[in-house]
């Protein structure tokens, strides 16, 4: 079953200062199966978060399809985007008024426990790091229970612990729900770590360069050494500048 079956023959941005239409998206297609974990990978400037945007239905102005199964969607921005004038607590229980979800207390209370953050469910937004500020954004994409959860960079410019405990969770809740997944990175040793599927993107105009069925999904640390040489090694050209490459692990 396909969750999500996306084709865009073009999309495009106005030119400025007199120059002609910035085309960003040409003939890009793939899809997302169900309960299915797929990994974007590509250049900055690419059109990922455009592409998000698209699938999300906020910007309509493209040529091409895209079909999703299912009423709920999820998405966690690169920055968390509370509400600064809510706590905690009540940033997630807006989504599921406005989702006319029952029994909102108990979904709220038990993504506080799942995401580890009781302690501060009454705290503002103001109060929280960068990392405990996701934790609350994904909690509030999950509250609804979407069909389709889409992932902009949750964890970049974190530092590696807190990214580790967060992918974790991340990964705990996706085992939970069985929901589709489709996330954007930059580091191919997260999207090894993470994906069944990893599609891999030009510059603009944006097409898929390759969709690579991760050989071992959520493996190891070794593991994803290992697959991580064997892809640069199959496919330098396609690759090559388009991924942050882990070096730790060297």
């Amino acid at each position: 079953m396909t969750s999500l079956s996306l084709h865009i023959r073009s999309k495009t941005f106005p030119g400025h200062n007199g120059e002609g239409p910035q085309h960003i998206m040409s003939d890009l297609k793939f899809d997302v199966g169900d309960a299915e974990f797929v990994c974007l990978v590509g250049p900055s400037g690419c059109g990922k978060t455009t592409l998000l945007n698209i699938i999300a239905g906020v910007d309509a102005e493209y040529d091409g399809a895209v079909t999703r199964t299912g009423d709920r969607l999820g998405f966690v921005f690169q920055e968390p985007r509370l509400l600064p004038w809510l706590t905690v607590r009540e940033n997630i229980e807006l989504v599921l008024q406005s989702a006319d979800i029952n029994d909102a207390d108990d979904i709220a209370g038990d993504l506080l426990d799942a995401m580890n953050l009781k302690s501060v469910a009454q705290a503002y937004p103001r109060r929280l790091s960068l990392g405990m500020g996701r934790r609350v954004s994904l909690a509030r994409a999950l509250a609804v229970e979407p069909d389709l959860l889409l992932l902009d960079e949750p964890f970049v410019s974190l530092d590696k612990p807190t990214a580790e405990r967060l992918r974790g969770v991340l990964m705990d809740s996706w085992r939970a729900r069985r929901i589709s997944v489709l996330m954007v990175t930059h580091d191919l040793d997260e999207a090894l770590q993470l994906a069944d599927r990893i599609v891999f993107l030009s510059r603009q105009p944006t097409h898929a360069l390759l969709d690579w069925k991760v050989p071992t999904p959520r493996a190891d640390s070794a593991t994803v050494d290992q697959m991580r040489r064997t892809l640069l090694d199959q496919y330098p050209e396609v690759l090559s500048g388009l991924v942050t490459v882990n070096t730790d692990a060297d």
